[in-house]
Parts: C-alpha cells; structure tokens; sequence
C-alpha cells in the first residue's frame, strides 16, 4: 500500500513538473488612453493548449506601449509613450507572480518612444516623434540612470504626411551584440552603429547607413540566429526586403511584398519575426488589410510567399510565437483582443483557435519564463 502512495506521489509531481513547462508568462502592453487599461498585463499561457488565465496587472502605468525583459527575468523596461512628457521605466518583475513593481522612470529625452532593448549593462530607445535613440545605464538594483547618450537623426522623405522629419521606429541588437540597427521611417534609413556596452558616453558609435526606396518607411526588422541575414519590413508601402549582413554591414539581395496581388487599400505595415526554428517569417499589415503574410525562408535566405491570412480584427500592431513555436498571438490595437492561431510547424500555416484575451488597446506581447 505504501508504495503505491509513493507511486502515485511521484506521478503527480512529474506531471505538475511537466504542466509547469507548458507554462509561460505572457506580458502585455497596452495603450491607455483609448479605453480603460491598467498598462502592463500578466497572462498565464499553456502551450499545450493555448489556454491563458490573467495572473496581474499594473496600475496606472501610462501608455506602456513596448516592454523588454532583463536576461535575468527579474526586470522589465517599458516606454511610455506620452508626446514630449514621455518616458521610460523600470520595473521589478516576480515571474513566479506575474506582479510588477515600478522602481523608476526617466525623461525619455525624445518625443514618443515606440521600441525598447536591454542588455546587463544599458537600456536602450527609440523615440519615433523625437528622431533619435536614448541610451540609459542599468543599476544594480534593475533601476535606469539618467541618459548618458542621445543619437538625433537628421533629414526627411517624400512622404509630406509621414516623412516630415526622422522618425526612429526600431533599435535591434545584432547576434552577436556588436551592432545596433535602427531603421528610421522617416529618412528611409536603417543605421548601423557600433555599440560600446561600457562606454561612459559614446555607446553608440556610426558604423554605416542603408538607404530604401524612396517612401517606404522602414518600420522594423528582424535577424536571421546564424545573423548572415536582416529581413526589414517597410511600412508605407509593404516592400519586405532581404539583406545579408556581416559585421554592421548591409547588402541588399532581395525585395519582395507582404501585400496580396489584388491589394488596392491602404497599407500600414506593422511587425516581422521569424518561427523559433527558423523555417517561416510573417509580417503583418494594418490599414485596411489586417492580415498577417506567411512566408517560407530558403536556405538562400530569400523568401517564398505562402499568402495572407485575415488576422481576425482590426490594427494587428505587435505579434508573437510562443517559444515552443506551436502557437501564435496577434494584438489588434483598434478592436481589443488578442487573437491566438494555432500554427502548423510543418506548412507554416496559421489556424484560428476560437480563443481571444479581451484587453483594452494590446499593443506589445512579450514571453517570459514563469
């Protein structure tokens, strides 16, 4: 009798550590200005089924439109993107409890900051409004100092209504963490600089600049594991262009759309990531499209479109693929939800789950470990 206790004992721990690695943390943000949000989201999400349960939220977090997590887990670094009073904040992040607590925040030091990365040593932004990129410091503590550099770009585009002035819409670390890549909507640029974690001032110096087609409006980009590859999706006119890469160098081999054929509307192209093994690329389009495209990536680096599909609602701004790669999340900005596909490792192809997380205004998902 006893040994079955003990059977059964460790039946049931093996399989609450089994459940436990379906699970991760899910963190939202939000913006808040639009209709009643907290800010920053925490979701319980199963892998194995898609299922989610609300773990905690923030409480008066202002616009916390794009989040990132320290390596270590136990941070989290928001923008606020809040006109010329924006700025950006840390938080001490409990994964175990999905609570974040605020430790402090700083002067942006560029109008409407739309993306932030983090490595041990700095925090790092891109101000779309302000045309330039903020480097912070990181404390022991997880706390950001004052900004101990600001880049401003200079210049414009074609484009009266969108390209009036730089619009910095993205800072990427390279793989290797040697370079930062920044594309700039409003200069049809992406920048290369060379980064200098431990460099009292000058972290980031220019390494070298591409140019897109006139009007495009590079939005953001995403590197291939092996970093031989850039994929830089544009967003005013849907060109999705491939570049091999070596060393903070860019050289393009290939320009192809996320639009379909028939297309006439709008265009406002959004996100791009790549499946976790490698073997797909999607993009989505807002305006009045709201689809996500797929794509199969080639040994060659180039890509092979596998069409479009409805992404179920209206702005799907920011995605994500679940670390196991089986499932996919869209957040719509403009009907609330986030819509979760389930995906098919082998096709690529994406298929509704019937399971959406109600929320006001998603506009960054990010996972983490629990």
């Amino acid at each position: 009798m006893k040994n079955s206790y003990v059977v059964l004992l460790l039946i049931f721990i093996l399989t609450s550590v089994q459940a436990q690695k379906n699970k991760f943390n899910l963190l939202i943000g939000t913006y808040t200005n639009s209709c009643e949000s907290k800010g920053i989201y925490t979701y319980d999400f199963d892998t194995n089924t898609g299922g989610f349960n609300l773990k905690n939220t923030t409480d008066n977090v202002v616009n916390p439109s794009y989040l990132a997590v320290s390596k270590n887990n136990n941070y989290v670094y928001s923008v606020n993107e809040n006109g010329p009073e924006s700025t950006v904040s840390s938080f001490g992040y409990n994964a175990s409890s999905g609570k974040l607590s605020l430790i402090n925040k700083r002067s942006s030091k560029g109008a409407d900051p739309c993306y932030i990365i983090n490595d041990d040593k700095n925090v790092i932004v891109a101000n779309y409004s302000g045309g330039n990129i903020s480097v912070f410091g990181k404390n022991s503590d997880g706390s950001i100092s004052e900004a101990k550099q600001v880049v401003q770009h200079f210049g414009k585009g074609i484009n009266v209504q969108r390209q009036e002035g730089p619009h910095v819409h993205m800072v990427h670390f390279s793989p290797d963490r040697k370079f930062i890549l920044s594309n700039d909507l409003g200069t049809d640029k992406v920048y290369s600089y060379q980064y200098n974690p431990n460099a009292a001032n000058e972290i980031l110096k220019i390494k070298d600049s591409i140019s897109v087609k006139s009007g495009s409006g590079p939005r953001h980009l995403t590197f291939s594991n092996d970093g031989k590859f850039v994929y830089l999706l544009q967003e005013l006119d849907g060109a999705l262009t491939v570049f091999s890469y070596s060393n903070g160098i860019l050289k393009k081999i290939e320009e192809t759309t996320i639009l379909a054929k028939d297309f006439k509307g709008t265009i406002s192209s959004a996100d791009i990531h790549i499946s976790p093994d490698e073997k797909f690329l999607y993009a989505t389009n807002r305006g009045e499209a709201n689809t996500i495209s797929i794509f199969k990536i080639l040994k060659n680096g180039k890509l092979l479109s596998k069409g479009q599909i409805s992404t179920l609602g209206k702005g799907p701004r920011n995605f994500a693929i679940d670390p196991t790669g089986k499932f996919l999340l869209v957040a719509h900005q403009y009907t609330n939800d986030v819509v979760i596909f389930k995906r098919n490792v082998t096709t690529g192809a994406l298929t509704y789950t019937g399971k959406r997380i109600a929320l006001c205004s998603p506009v960054c998902l990010v996972f983490t470990k629990n």
